[in-house]
C-alpha cells in the first residue's frame, strides 16, 4: 500500500502536474562524491524481505501543505491526497513490488470466461471507523451514487468507464458485489481502487446535493469515517495532522499481532523545503525527501545522524518542453505553422543538452528521456526501441535549414515569410532546477539563431495560460507518471484535456495523433500482458518520433530514513508493506 509514506498517489490519479518547488541545485565535489557511493543506498525490490516487527511508537513526518479539502472524491491536489491517503480503501491496491493489482477491501474475485462480469467478495471484518460493517451497499453507494453521478465532478468518472461507457455494479449479497462492463478492460483491476465510502454517513449528503462541500478541512476529524490503517485524530490548520492506528483495521502479521506496527503519525504542516530539511537533521522528522541539493549537507551526517539516504532510482515523473499547437490559441499565425511541423520539433529535441542539464540542474541525479516512459515502468522500458535526439547544435539547425530557415545577417534564423525564429518560453517560479533549464536552453538555442524569451511566472498564472485560455507559446512543465499507460489517457488521446499541445479534439488533428488513438483504445480491452505492453510501446514509440513534447528528464528520487526504522523497502511508487515498518528503540 503505498498511502502512508508518499505524498502524492501515483497510482490512483491519471497524471497531474508536478507541483513541488526547489532550490538551487550546484555540483557536489570529487570527494562529497566518492562518500556518496558509501552513504547512498540503490533500492532492489527484488531483494525485499519482511521481518516480523513489534507495535507501538509515533512515526514523525512532514506535510508539504494544508489539505484543500477531507473528501477523497473532490481531492485533486497532492497536499490534500497526502493528508487523507490513509484514511481510505478501495477494491483493491497495488503492490508496488511486482506492480500488479492485490486485495484490499476485497478479498477475492474471480471473472467469467467473456471477462465483462466480476464479481467480488468483501471482507466479512472490514468496518469503518465507527465500527460499523463494510457492506456491498457502501460499494454500489460509492460508485452509483457519487463516482457516476452527474453532479459530481470527480476525476475518477473518465478512469471508470470503457469507452465512454460506465460499469454496472449490483450488490449480490451483504459481502457480495458483481461490476459489468461493457468490454473486457485490462486496467479493471486497478481502476477499481478508488476509495469506498460510507454510505450511512454520506448519502443524505448526496441526496440533498451538498456532497461537494462535504468533509472540507474544517470537519472536525471524528466526523471522518473511512476503513483505512490510521484514522484522523485531530488537524490544526498550518501546523499538524495526528493520526492514531485504526483498531478495527483486518490486517494482522503472521504472528497475529495487529497492522500496521506504528500506532501513531505526528505530521507537521512545513511548507518551505528548507525547514523540512533542517527538521530532518535535527532529528524531529523520521524521513525526508531529498533534494539533490541536500546531499552535501546530509551525506557527511548519514553517520552521525543515523539515517540512510536511499536512491530510488528514476521516478515516472517526466520533464519537458511542450509548443502549443493549438488552432484557437491566441498566438501569430506564423508560430503554429512552426510548432505543428515535426522537423521543428525534431531539431529542437536535438538541440537539448540532457547530459548537462541533469549535471547542472539535477546533481547528476536524473535520467534522460526522449519520449514518456521511464525506468520506473519495468514493463514498457526499452532503451533500444525508442528514437533517440542526441545533443547535436550542428544537426538541429542543419535541420531547420532544411524546412525553409534562412539565417540572417543578424545571427538569427528567419522563415520564409522573414519572421524571426523567436518565441516565449515560460516555467512556474521558485522552481529553481526549471529556471536553470530554461536558461541553458535560451543559451544554446541562440548558438543556432534561436532567439528565447525566458520568463518564470506564478504557477496559478502559468496553469491558468495552459489550460484555460491557451495564451502561451512553449512552457517547461512536468507530469507524473502512472503504473498503467490507461490512466495517462487524458494527456495522450487527442480528445484529453490534458492533451497539452491541442486538447480537446473533437477528432484527431494528424494521422500520427489518431494512430496513437487506437493504440491506446486497443491496449485498453487486450487482455494478454505482453501484447498488450507492445500496443503501449508503439504508441509510445510514434510519440518519441513526433516529439509533441520535447522530452528532457525523469529525475531521480531520493529519501533520507532515520535507521530506527525497520522494514523500510521504498521505491518510486511508494513504500512496499509499509504496514510493517515499525519503530526500534
Amino acid at each position: 500500500m503505498s498511502k502512508i509514506f508518499k505524498e502524492s498517489l501515483f497510482f490512483i490519479k491519471s497524471f497531474l502536474f508536478i507541483l513541488a518547488l526547489f532550490l538551487p541545485i550546484y555540483l557536489i565535489s570529487p570527494s562529497e562524491k566518492n562518500i556518496e557511493k558509501d552513504v547512498i543506498k540503490k533500492v532492489n525490490p527484488d531483494q525485499f524481505k519482511v521481518e516480523i516487527g513489534k507495535e507501538g511508537g509515533t512515526l514523525h513526518r512532514a506535510l508539504a501543505g494544508d489539505a484543500k479539502t477531507f473528501n477523497p472524491v473532490m481531492a485533486q491536489e497532492t497536499t490534500s491526497t497526502a493528508v487523507i491517503g490513509v484514511l481510505f480503501n478501495g477494491l483493491t491496491k497495488i503492490n508496488v513490488k511486482t506492480l500488479l493489482p492485490e486485495p484490499d477491501l476485497a478479498e477475492s474475485w474471480e471473472r467469467d470466461e467473456t471477462g465483462t462480469r466480476w464479481i467480488f467478495h468483501l471482507r466479512k471484518n472490514a468496518k469503518w471507523f465507527d465500527g460499523k460493517p463494510v457492506t456491498a451497499d457502501d460499494v454500489v453507494f460509492t460508485y452509483n451514487q457519487i463516482y457516476y453521478n452527474p453532479d459530481i465532478p470527480s476525476s475518477a468518472k473518465d478512469i471508470l468507464t470503457v469507452e465512454g461507457k460506465k460499469f454496472i455494479v449490483k450488490k449480490i449479497d451483504k459481502h457480495t458485489v458483481e461490476f459489468k462492463i461493457p468490454k473486457p478492460f485490462a486496467p479493471f483491476l486497478q481502476a477499481v481502487g478508488q476509495p469506498i465510502l460510507p454510505k450511512h454517513v454520506l448519502e443524505e449528503a448526496v441526496k440533498n446535493k451538498t456532497f461537494t462541500s462535504t468533509w472540507g478541512i474544517n470537519t472536525p476529524p471524528e466526523k471522518l469515517i473511512g476503513t483505512g490503517p490510521y484514522k484522523l485524530k485531530e488537524y490544526v490548520i498550518g501546523q499538524y495532522a495526528l493520526y492514531e492506528r485504526n483498531p478495527y483495521y483486518w490486517e494482522k502479521d503472521p504472528k497475529g499481532q495487529k497492522l500496521p506496527y506504528i500506532t501513531k503519525i505526528k505530521a507537521q504542516i512545513i511548507g518551505d523545503p528548507d525547514v523540512r530539511l533542517i527538521k530532518f537533521i535535527t532529528g524531529e522528522t523520521d524521513y525526508y525527501g531529498v533534494r539533490a541539493s541536500d546531499l552535501p549537507e546530509l551525506v557527511p551526517k548519514a553517520k552521525e545522524k543515523d539515517f540512510t539516504i536511499y536512491n530510488l532510482g528514476a521516478t515516472p515523473s517526466i520533464l519537458f518542453v511542450v509548443f502549443n499547437q493549438n488552432p484557437k490559441a491566441p498566438i501569430p499565425k506564423h508560430k503554429l505553422k512552426w510548432f505543428q511541423n515535426t522537423k521543428f520539433r525534431q531539431a529542437i529535441s536535438h538541440a537539448v543538452d540532457r547530459k548537462g542539464i541533469i549535471n547542472i540542474a539535477y546533481n547528476g541525479l536524473a535520467y534522460p528521456i526522449y519520449t514518456a516512459v521511464t525506468p520506473a515502468n519495468r514493463r514498457l522500458f526499452d532503451e533500444d526501441y525508442y528514437p533517440k535526439y542526441p545533443y547535436n547544435l550542428k544537426k538541429a539547425k542543419e535541420i531547420l535549414l532544411s524546412i525553409g530557415f534562412k539565417e540572417g545577417k543578424d545571427g538569427f534564423l528567419y522563415d520564409e515569410e522573414g519572421h524571426k525564429l523567436e518565441f516565449t518560453l515560460i516555467t512556474n517560479s521558485g522552481n529553481k532546477e526549471r529556471e536553470t533549464i530554461g536558461n541553458i536552453l535560451k543559451d544554446d538555442l541562440r548558438k543556432i539563431g534561436i532567439e528565447v524569451n525566458f520568463q518564470a511566472i506564478d504557477f496559478n498564472n502559468l496553469v491558468t495560460r495552459l489550460m484555460s485560455n491557451y495564451d502561451w507559446e512553449a512552457v517547461i512543465i512536468g507530469l507524473t507518471g502512472s503504473i498503467d499507460p490507461y490512466f495517462g489517457q487524458n494527456v495522450w488521446l487527442s480528445s484529453g484535456h490534458l492533451h497539452m499541445w491541442n486538447p480537446n479534439q473533437e477528432k484527431p488533428a494528424t494521422e500520427w495523433e489518431a494512430k496513437v488513438d487506437e493504440l491506446f483504445q486497443k491496449a485498453a480491452v487486450e487482455l494478454d500482458p505482453k501484447k498488450r505492453d507492445r500496443l503501449y510501446k508503439e504508441a509510445f514509440r510514434i510519440i518519441g518520433e513526433q516529439q509533441p513534447m520535447v522530452f528532457i528528464v525523469a529525475p531521480e528520487e531520493l529519501l533520507a530514513v532515520k535507521n530506527k526504522l525497520k522494514n523500510v523497502f521504498p521505491t518510486v511508487w511508494g513504500w512496499y508493506k509499509e504496514e510493517y515498518v515499525y519503530i526500534k528503540n
